[in-house]
């Protein structure tokens, strides 16, 4: 079996036209070229970067008439790369990060070739200044950051996915549109005995933000997180988790109004259809907890 063959994936809402110049610059800077690029506008049309851009492999351009969110965006990107055919493992990098070492998608082309179990593969997010804020680490406490291995999720601002597993276990959950989507496919790769591996040496340079920052986040945190148990935990796991979630919430949320919205969200999420449920197996939950994260937290 040959080097796995790699794609790279943005999806931008138009609004970051110079990040996704230099993102793309920074991935045309790469030592082994990816097979091919798909830049998907989300609900907006997209620059010309390609005829501006030496760009490696065959640039592909998707514009979307309406915003699909992060994962619907993303889900188009794959059905793109589906239709050519040609590629083992796609790498999802945010339409302002930087890719700034040189030989990033090698390093993931190896990984992949020497673990044909491997899934999942999350980069490190470092601001300007090489920092890792902590939430950024897929470790409980105050991990660190510089530390890799086998964990049970992974970032969505840099990663990369086998196109295999995602054939086994389906594409995002476009109907998330934001917020803990990244858990949902972990969970289900995990539930299907794919490995997520954390690669810290994988560097994506990243803005400093908080991701409050968007309107919609306390809303759509608390719904998307009340249909992710619902339709991946054990039915006992289902109150365990909200529980410890919602006491986590009340001791963090400091504004009134955003935590008006976390409780609309919350009903929404228990009003509102989930989606299939399709609950991990007790031996992903003890898989997950030997791991360090056990699914209720």
């Amino acid at each position: 079996m040959g080097a796995p063959r790699i794609a790279v994936a943005v999806v931008t809402m138009g609004n970051r036209p110079a990040e996704v110049d230099a993102l793309l610059e920074s991935v045309a800077k790469q030592d082994v070229p990816p097979e091919r690029i798909v830049v998907v506008g989300n609900g907006c049309p997209l620059p010309e970067f390609a005829r501006r851009l030496s760009l490696p492999g065959e640039v592909t351009t998707v514009e979307l008439d309406e915003n699909l969110g992060c994962p619907g965006g993303r889900n188009a990107a794959l059905d793109r790369l589906r239709e050519f055919g040609d590629v083992d493992v796609v790498v999802d990098l945010d339409d302002d990060g930087l890719l700034v070492d040189a030989d990033v998608l090698r390093r993931v082309r190896d990984l992949y070739a020497a673990d044909e179990r491997l899934g999942i593969v999350g980069f490190r997010i470092a601001d300007e200044e090489g920092v890792t804020q902590q939430r950024h680490v897929p470790r409980i406490g105050n991990a660190d950051p510089l530390r890799g291995g086998y964990v049970t999720g992974f970032l969505g601002g840099g990663h990369a996915l086998r196109m295999a597993m995602l054939d086994e276990v389906g594409d995002w959950p476009a109907e998330f549109f934001f917020a803990h989507e990244e858990t949902d496919l972990a969970w289900r790769a995990a539930d299907a005995g794919w490995r997520i591996l954390y690669a810290p040496e994988l560097v994506l340079r990243h803005p400093r933000t908080s991701p409050a920052r968007h309107a919609i986040y306390y809303r759509v945190n608390a719904r998307n997180r009340v249909w992710l148990v619902r339709r991946r935990l054990p039915l006992p796991l289902v109150p365990v988790h909200l529980g410890v979630w919602v006491l986590l919430t009340l001791a963090r949320i400091r504004s009134r109004a955003g935590l008006r919205a976390w409780c609309g969200g919350f009903v929404e999420g228990v009003r509102e259809p989930a989606g299939e449920r399709r609950p991990m197996r007790w031996r992903t939950v003890w898989r997950l907890t030997r791991l360090g994260r056990p699914p209720v937290i």
